[in-house]
């Protein structure tokens, strides 16, 4: 059952969303979006299709980041595989969050999904554990996230055609894994999350933004 009633709008405050999708994956950036809207203000039916990503098929996803971008305000920032492997994961991801809400440009109150309050915020920032299904605009942010980084995972699948990131989008899936035993790393693998296979590594580039 979807986790946002239309009839309750008026109760969900506007507040900025923010989200990640890629934290755990093997290979790519974190990408975060950060989305505000008024839900008393937002489209009845759009309100009542968000979910978290991660329940939504990809074809509904894909319709409605579109959407999602139209009636909100969204801003959108990565934390590339080279940050990850400088900062940790979670020091990119915050990052990646920070410039996101920064780029809204916006004075409103920020919820970020997970355990960690983003950290540099002139902003009241609380962390919502399971907020894409608790606020209405991290549940859009995970949505377009997902969507961008799925997007450019599939695009990097056609150079890179021996991990199957057509289908994993860098998860460390068998098929993933057998491939880097095989190939090792690429370019766009994270050097701290594979250093299993760092001496089978030909490609990878410590230098790469």
């Amino acid at each position: 059952m979807p986790p946002f009633d239309p009839h309750l709008a008026a109760t969900y405050p506007a507040v900025i969303g923010c989200d990640e999708v890629g934290r755990g994956a093997l290979c790519g950036p974190v990408v975060v979006a950060a989305v505000w809207f008024d839900p008393a203000a937002f489209p009845p039916d759009l309100l009542a299709r968000l979910d978290d990503s991660k329940r939504l098929k990809a074809a509904e996803r894909a319709a409605l980041t579109p959407l999602i971008r139209e009636h909100a305000r969204v801003a959108v920032a990565a934390g590339s595989r080279a940050l990850v492997d400088r900062l940790n994961v979670r020091g990119a991801t915050l990052d990646a969050m920070r410039r996101a809400v920064l780029a809204l440009g916006l004075a409103e109150p920020v919820r970020v999904d997970g355990r960690d309050p983003v950290p540099g915020l002139a902003l009241p920032c609380r962390a919502v554990i399971g907020g894409d299904r608790l606020v209405p605009q991290i549940a859009a942010a995970s949505i377009v996230a997902k969507t961008l980084r799925d997007g450019l995972m599939h695009r990097l699948a056609g150079r890179y055609p021996d991990y199957g990131w057509a289908s994993n989008v860098g998860y460390g899936t068998r098929v993933h894994l057998a491939g880097l035993a095989e190939r090792g790393r690429s370019p766009h693998h994270r050097l701290s999350f594979t250093r299993a296979y760092a001496l089978r590594t030909d490609s990878a580039d410590p230098s790469e933004p």
